[in-house]
């Protein structure tokens, strides 16, 4: 039987079990750079389980923490050990540098230092790097809807389920897969799909790195070795080409033709696509460029959600949680704006509408009014890219409404209105054009 490896803690031996390096990887995952934990961050990285070893008084993990009256668990021998080498003696963690065989003829490019980053990282950061953490950043007026419970349960459970989450635009399909991964702290990798996506998008291939041609792992490479999260965004605008994920959805691993190396998928990794459509195309041209998916694709996916527009209650709260971010709730306008929505989108499946106000549509109307204070313009500059004919109806039903809006007031968009701005003043600190 293979003995665990053993580190010093303190002169006392220290096994580094499969459980205990377990639970050391999903803390360094959940708090880069972080040697101390509370209790509660411990227990929200492993789903609940606080290990027998942290609190045991065996070793002086626990100590009381700095300016309050809780507890908190120092790990940095621990993890100092665990990270750089095994302990050669002494109170104290000692490093023995590893040095890692590369083979013959790769070039393998800097890596940068571990770090969180969100999805919607910083430009010079490359996301594909080693030690780049993408976990979402949370929305603090995110408000949870439809199927976020499914498939924040899915998420949790680390087992693989490949999803395809269907629906019409702008109800939240990728931010409710964002914002479950932001929740539970799981790294993310979202990959927009267009016609023009190969495999050595997804994949990776061959580029040129200081000089030298190396392989470059793709995003889904990556997140299957990491264990992430791989969201397929608008899967449906995806060609043939995607049929090179058909054994990543099965869960059994990829083999990356170029250097003949079999990738096994770590334990937690799952695959989850959004699409307007369900796989079949559009019919009726609103979603112009999605294909007729391959049907043994779309068999490999084990569910199907359909993602509605948000409850009326529910989209109320959204547009108030959105003004609330700048200050005063005006929760009069967000109820008649939700009731205004609700009605057009039964019209638009009754078939009597072309076009349907989203949920994405209603917030932008929000932040329209936040900034200019104007019901009546933020709702016509909202709708412009309607055709004039729905743009007007739409609009008059609004005005039916909400009594305080007057169509007859002076257009807004009037060309020959004249310019006038309460802001502008003589100022003397104002510089000439």
């Amino acid at each position: 039987m293979k003995k665990s490896k053993t580190i010093l803690v303190n002169g006392k031996d220290f096994p580094l079990s499969p459980d205990r390096t377990e639970v050391l990887d999903i803390l360094i995952g959940a708090y880069p750079n972080q040697t101390t934990f509370s209790r509660s961050e411990i227990k929200d990285a492993t789903d609940g389980y606080l290990p027998y070893w942290i609190k045991s008084s065996k070793y002086p993990f626990k100590e009381k923490e700095v300016g309050g009256n809780g507890v908190v668990f120092n790990l940095t021998q621990v993890l100092g050990g665990y990270n750089g080498g095994y302990s050669q003696g002494g109170d104290t963690v000692v490093p023995i540098p590893i040095k890692k065989e590369e083979p013959v003829g790769v070039a393998v490019p800097a890596t940068a230092a571990p770090m969180n980053m969100p999805v919607a990282a910083a430009t010079s950061v490359n996301l594909l790097d080693e030690g780049i953490k993408i976990i979402p950043e949370k929305m603090v007026n995110y408000v949870p809807f439809g199927h976020y419970k499914d498939v924040k349960k899915i998420i949790k459970s680390k087992i693989f389920f490949p999803v395809f989450v269907t629906g019409l635009s702008g109800n939240g399909k990728t931010l409710m897969v964002e914002q479950t991964c932001a929740a539970l702290k799981r790294e993310l990798y979202r990959v927009n799909i267009t016609i023009e996506t190969d495999e050595d998008d997804l994949m990776g291939g061959h580029t040129l790195i200081n000089g030298n041609i190396c392989f470059r792992e793709g995003p889904v490479i990556k997140a299957m070795r990491k264990g992430a999260v791989l969201l397929l965004d608008e899967v449906d605008l995806g060609s043939n080409k995607l049929m090179c994920m058909q054994s990543v959805l099965e869960g059994k691993g990829y083999l990356i033709k170029k250097t003949g190396e079999w990738v096994t998928p770590k334990a937690g990794f799952t695959v989850l696509a959004t699409a307007n459509t369900k796989g079949q195309g559009s019919e009726d041209g609103k979603f112009i460029g999605t294909q007729i998916m391959n049907e043994a694709m779309l068999e490999r996916f084990a569910i199907t959600m359909m993602q509605e527009y948000p409850p009326i209650k529910t989209e109320v709260k959204i547009l108030h949680k959105e003004m609330e971010l700048t200050g005063d709730v005006d929760e009069e306008f967000c109820k008649k704006l939700v009731d205004w929505a609700d009605i057009i989108r039964k019209t638009y499946y009754e078939g009597a509408i072309d076009d349907v106000v989203t949920t994405r549509r209603l917030v932008h109307i929000v932040n329209a009014f936040r900034m200019f204070g104007d019901k009546l313009k933020s709702i016509s500059m909202c709708i412009s890219r309607f055709d004039e004919e729905t743009r007007n109806s739409i609009l008059d039903l609004y005005s039916k409404i909400d009594a305080g809006v007057d169509l007859n007031a002076e257009n807004p968009f009037d060309p020959n209105a004249p310019i006038i701005d309460d802001d502008l003043s003589d100022d003397e600190n104002d510089v000439p054009l």
